[in-house]
C-alpha cells in the first residue's frame, strides 16, 4: 500500500477487505496489526448483494475499501463508486500497484499492448470464444495481448440448491496450461480464424507476479502447457510483434528448446486491414 493508502486506512472508522477478484498473499491478521485497525471481509456474496454496507456509512465518517490491485481495473469496483457518486458520497480513489503494470516485467513493452481480454472456464455446455476476435484485432495491429485468467470464488452448488442448502463449490483458479488447453481448442474451432499458431507464436506465462516466487515462462501455447507454473494467480499474454529490446530480454525465459517464430502474424490478414484503411 502507498504511504497516501496508509494515511487514508488509519484515517477511517470502518476498513473492508475485497478478496474474490484476486488473492491477498499476505495473512489478514497481518494486515490489521500493521494497519492497526480491524478488517471486514467483504466476499463475492457481500459486493454482489450488500455493497451499501460500504458506501453507505461513508455519508457520516471516513470507510477505507481496500483491493488487491488497482481499484479501476475491474467493473465490480467502478460500480461501487458509481453508486457512491449517485448519493453524492465523496470518494477518494487511491491507485497501487496491478497485473495490468506488472505484466511488463517480461520485458514486453506496456505501450505495444492492445486490448485486455478475460479467459473463462469452458464447461461441458458452455465453451464462449468471444475473446478469440480482439486477440486477432491485437495481433492484426501487431499489439500483444494480456489475457486475465478466470477465477470462480463462492461458486453456488446448485446441486445442493435443490435440497434447500446453502453450499459453496471449492475455489478454482485457471492456470496458464488450462488456458493454453482452451485457446488451442478455440483456435481449432473458428471457421477461417488464424489470430494465432499454437505451434509458433510467442505467448508468456506468468504466475503470482510481485511474490517472489513469482514464474515468467515464454513458449509456444504448446509448449506452455507444459509447463510448471505452481500455484495462483496465472495470467498470460499473447505476442504481436516482438522488439529486438523485447525478445533480448524474454529470452531468459524461453523454454528449452522453444520453437517459436518471432512476429508470425498472419501478413495477409494485415495487408486487408491496411488496404481497406487507404481506400
Amino acid at each position: 500500500v502507498t504511504v497516501r493508502g496508509l494515511e487514508a486506512i488509519k484515517s477511517s472508522t470502518k476498513v473492508f477487505l475485497e478478496c474474490y477478484t484476486s488473492i491477498l498473499s499476505v495473512d489478514k491478521t497481518k494486515l490489521e496489526s500493521f494497519y492497526e485497525k480491524e478488517i471486514i471481509i467483504a466476499d463475492r456474496d457481500f459486493v454482489e448483494c450488500k455493497a451499501e454496507e460500504i458506501y453507505l456509512p461513508a455519508k457520516e465518517e471516513n470507510v477505507s475499501l481496500l483491493i488487491v490491485g488497482d481499484p479501476v481495473c475491474a467493473t465490480t469496483h467502478t460500480d461501487i463508486m458509481i453508486r457512491a457518486f449517485d448519493l453524492g458520497i465523496e470518494v477518494e480513489l487511491i491507485h497501487n500497484a496491478s497485473v495490468m503494470g506488472a505484466a511488463g516485467c517480461c520485458g514486453l513493452q506496456l505501450y505495444n499492448f492492445g486490448q485486455t481480454i478475460s479467459i473463462p472456464f469452458f464447461e461441458e455446455n458452455w465453451r464462449p470464444t468471444s475473446f478469440y476476435q480482439k486477440i486477432k484485432y491485437n495481433r492484426g495491429g501487431g499489439m500483444h495481448t494480456l489475457c486475465l485468467l478466470d477465477i470462480k470464488v463462492k461458486e453456488p452448488d446448485f446441486e445442493a440448491m435443490k435440497r434447500n442448502k446453502i453450499v459453496y463449490l471449492p475455489p478454482r483458479y485457471m492456470s496458464v496450461n488450462t488456458a493454453s488447453e482452451q485457446l488451442i481448442e478455440a483456435e481449432q474451432k473458428i471457421e477461417n480464424g488464424g489470430a494465432y499458431d499454437a505451434n509458433t507464436t510467442l505467448c508468456v506465462g506468468l504466475s503470482r507476479l510481485g511474490q517472489k516466487d513469482q514464474c515468467i515462462i515464454a513458449g509456444t501455447l504448446e509448449e506452455l502447457k507444459e509447463q510448471n507454473f505452481g500455484e495462483p494467480l496465472h495470467c498470460m499474454i499473447i505476442c504481436g510483434e516482438v522488439h529486438d529490446l523485447e525478445l533480448k530480454f524474454i529470452k531468459k525465459f524461453l523454454v528449452e528448446g522453444s520453437k517459436f517464430k518471432a512476429n508470425d502474424i498472419n501478413n495477409d490478414d494485415k495487408k486487408t486491414d491496411e488496404e481497406e484503411v487507404d481506400n
